[in-house]
């Protein structure tokens, strides 16, 4: 059973920058596409990127593009999310989310394409 914990969640101003960090354990990250999401209160969940096992392949939600980034360390279990130039909107719970991947370079970007959920990490973004 593979269990993903976010973490790097905070408060920034508008027009700043954060990464936030996924880890995983109970498996072995290299198998696995990943996935950042995020739902705001009131809000449906919103696909914000994806990467792909070898981390060649990655697609970016509208709201993303331009601005985030994600990476990942398969050495290290960890994948990221930078995410610059902040505005108010991006206020919501980030989640991590990851499922084994059928090719190196298979990437996903609907959330019922993923098996593993983590609890989240809070980002508010101050006007």
């Amino acid at each position: 059973q593979v269990q993903v914990v976010e973490s790097g969640g905070g408060l920034v101003q508008a027009g700043g920058s954060l990464r936030l960090s996924c880890t995983a354990s109970g498996g072995t990250l290299s198998t696995y596409a990943m996935g950042w999401f995020r739902q705001a209160p009131g809000k449906e969940r919103e696909f914000v990127a994806t990467i792909s096992r070898n981390g060649i392949s990655t697609s970016y939600g509208d709201s993303a593009k331009g601005r985030f980034t994600t990476s990942r360390d398969n050495a290290k279990n960890t994948v990221y999310l930078q995410m610059n130039s902040l505005k108010p909107d991006d206020t919501a719970n980030y989640y991590c989310a990851a499922r084994a991947a059928l090719t190196y370079y298979s990437s996903y970007r609907e959330a019922r394409d993923y098996t593993y959920w983590g609890q989240g990490t809070q980002v508010t973004v101050s006007s």
